[in-house]
């Protein structure tokens, strides 16, 4: 038996373990003792991801669509197929006329090469990735602020801080790992923790002080906060005179916002908000949490700007243990962005507006690259197929199909699509719309880098060889290109990193020789002899000055009423994960959480006669889905429901109104009723 050290194909934090190998064959695996972030311990999920890799579901031969049902095809047939029709599209049609998807769970060679093959190969910028369903607004909003859209400090400085804010954030679900190596020892020893959640979750029954806010009040309560702040002389005023700009503009916003405006948006006693002012601005350094509960609203960048305002005022940034720390979902979200797989974006986050940074990559590819006007987000080009401008979509390793918000739309576009490819590990909901399915191979298949949430790049590590006839996402990109005329080729994707760091500065000193020595490098890495970066901003920031941004508090898109009384939020589970591709395929996991489930309080519960258990009809004005009542301590007035269940989608409810800025959906807010089935 050999053991192989890899990555956790899973969330962000990116914890290592060695695959057991046997014969060719994983047979277990086994937590890394010496990694800094998991420390020899796991979740549910990252402990029994090898009990996929031989399921019976694996695509291992391409298919086609016949007669309205998929055979098995050669892969010289799918290929010729794909190559034939995206030729005919762009042909008739133009590059415009189709677009990718990429995905965040495959590795950044891969992701880097998707997106050159949009832009150089299919001549179109429609190109992005899950990261528009989560943390689009992370980057636009930090990048704003800070001029750079990451995670600013590195997870083991949770430990060390002095007070741990966390909003729209459950890391005991989402990010088990983070919860109990650094946030619960944290407060133990002493940190003090604030928890503004609807939900009352695992930590916000171990905080200090716990905010059960309105969904969608963040603004005003932050906005209350940082007021109450400069009131009574709790801002930082140095670090505000020396390191930031616009501070005049925000105080004259600000102003406006006083505790009892704040109380009132956000439905909190006014003596809580003024305890976690206090508490925040008087315990320093102080670190940010947050996640998709800040990120998943039509306001989504103002909800991040502020909580810049917030760490700025307070000089909570650009120091260790403290800073803004947004929890990305996916093992490669950060990654899938740093290497441009965004409309508004080249590898490196260069805009696509920048005249320099265009010419660079038309050098490096030998294309003119395409225009980038309109920008179509993934959000958009449900819109954009149903329109009839888009007629061809190449999807790799996302199940749009149960994580877009309202899917109805969603499936009448992928119904109308000319052609779609899906490249997939699994069978899922989106290849059902499929033209052809392209097999992938595993995390365990392949070689390749993930980047975590904290800039953290290691390196995956291929362990068994490919299942069937199944490739990894990188080689099938290049075989595709060359069919279609262009010439992308490369011999393993260490050849891929040496492109990317000659392109990419933030990346430029991380090879794979440097890799294999540790447990990764924290991007900046400028150059071979640099050790990388633990946390961002410490002299000055990314852009120069961090700049102040007053917003302003606005309400949801779609409020509760008197057909529609309830406000349905949704979010993650601990034993399950994404779209559940992978762990719904693990029977410990199922057995744990087999359906889908809807939390409620006790008073609404009572309001409609509805027990534990029961089964609930679940209404928006999109749709309906059924599922089982729990009764737990969420907010009264508001439910709450997990996404990922194929047959009982909850995004089938979900409004798709667009943050303007970004483009992500308001998922976190919708109106709903229920009633009981039976």
């Amino acid at each position: 038996m050999k053991e192989v050290l890899t990555v956790c194909p899973y969330c962000g934090v990116g914890c290592n373990f060695y695959l057991q190998v046997e014969n060719g064959k994983v047979k277990g695996l086994r937590p890394s003792k010496e990694h800094p972030i998991n420390r020899g311990s796991l979740c549910p999920k990252g402990a029994t991801v090898h009990q996929v890799i031989y399921h019976p579901d694996r695509l291992t031969k391409p298919l086609i669509k016949k007669g309205g049902s998929f055979k098995e095809a050669s892969w010289d047939e799918a290929y010729s197929l794909i190559a034939a029709k995206f030729a005919e599209l762009k042909e008739r049609y133009g590059g415009k006329s189709l677009g990718l998807l990429s995905s965040s769970m495959a590795t950044n060679e891969d992701n880097y090469l998707a997106q050159k093959f949009a832009r150089a190969v299919l001549g179109t910028n429609t190109v992005d990735q899950c990261a528009r369903l989560c943390h689009a607004s992370t980057v636009a909003g930090l990048i704003s602020s800070f001029g750079s859209g990451a995670m600013t400090n590195s997870i083991e400085e949770l430990g060390g801080a002095k007070c741990l804010f966390l909003i729209g954030s459950n890391p005991a679900e989402a990010h088990p790992i983070i919860a109990n190596n650094f946030i619960k020892p944290a407060v133990r020893a002493g940190a003090k923790l604030i928890v503004a959640d609807p939900r009352r979750t695992e930590l916000a029954k171990r905080a200090d002080i716990y905010l059960p806010l309105r969904p969608g009040s963040d603004i005003a309560l932050l906005n209350a906060m940082m007021n109450y702040m400069i009131a009574e002389g709790l801002h930082d005023e140095g670090f505000i005179r020396d390191r930031t700009e616009g501070f005049a503009e925000l105080r004259e916003v600000l102003s406006r916002y006083t505790l009892e405006r704040g109380a009132e948006a956000s439905g909190l006693p006014e003596e809580l908000i003024r305890a976690a002012a206090e508490t925040y601005a008087k315990n320093s350094p102080a670190s940010i949490v947050y996640c998709m509960g800040i990120t998943q609203h039509h306001i989504g960048t103002g909800n991040v700007i502020s909580i810049a305002n917030l760490a700025m005022l307070t000089g909570n940034v650009g120091k260790e243990a403290s800073g803004v720390n947004p929890l990305r979902g996916k093992n490669n979200v950060q990654g899938a962005c740093d290497m441009g797989v965004l409309p508004e974006f080249l590898p490196g986050y260069r805009s696509m507006g920048d005249g320099a940074a265009r010419g660079a990559f038309e050098a490096a590819w030998g294309v003119k690259l395409p225009d980038y006007e309109p920008m179509i987000w993934c959000t958009r080009m449900w819109d954009e197929i149903l329109a009839g401008r888009l007629k061809g979509l190449y999807i790799i390793g996302e199940n749009i199909a149960i994580t877009e918000a309202n899917l109805s739309k969603v499936e009448r576009a992928l119904e109308m699509l000319e052609f779609l490819v899906v490249q997939e590990v699994f069978p899922t909901r989106t290849a059902e719309f499929a033209d052809v399915i392209l097999p992938a191979c595993s995390f365990a298949e392949k070689d390749g880098t993930f980047t975590s949430t904290e800039r953290r790049v290691q390196k995956v590590r291929k362990a068994i060889e490919p299942l069937g006839e199944s490739k990894p996402d990188w080689l099938i990109l290049c075989e595709l290109a060359q069919r279609l005329g262009y010439p992308m080729a490369y011999d393993s994707p260490a050849e891929i990193m040496e492109e990317i760091r000659r392109l990419v500065p933030t990346y430029g000193g991380i090879t794979y020789k440097r890799l294999e020595e540790g447990f990764g490098l924290q991007w900046p890495c400028p150059s071979e002899d640099h050790p990388g970066t633990k946390f961002l901003h410490k002299d000055r920031f990314t852009r120069g000055l961090g700049r102040f941004q007053p917003v302003e508090h606005r309400p949801p898109a779609e409020e509760p009423d008197e057909e529609y009384p309830l406000v349905l939020t949704t979010g993650r589970i601990l034993m399950q994960y994404g779209a559940g591709s992978f762990t719904r395929r693990v029977p410990a996991l199922e057995r744990a959480n087999p359906e889908n489930f809807i939390e409620l309080n006790s008073e609404d519960a009572g309001r409609y006669h509805i027990k534990e258990g029961d089964k609930v009809r679940v209404i928006s004005r999109r749709g309906e889905i059924i599922a089982k009542a729990r009764i737990t301590e969420i907010r009264p007035g508001t439910a709450f429901m997990p996404f990922l269940y194929q047959e009982s989608p909850a995004n089938r409810l979900t409004i798709d109104t667009l943050d303007p800025i970004c483009g992500i959906p308001e998922f976190k807010v919708c109106a709903a009723r229920i009633e009981p089935v039976g």
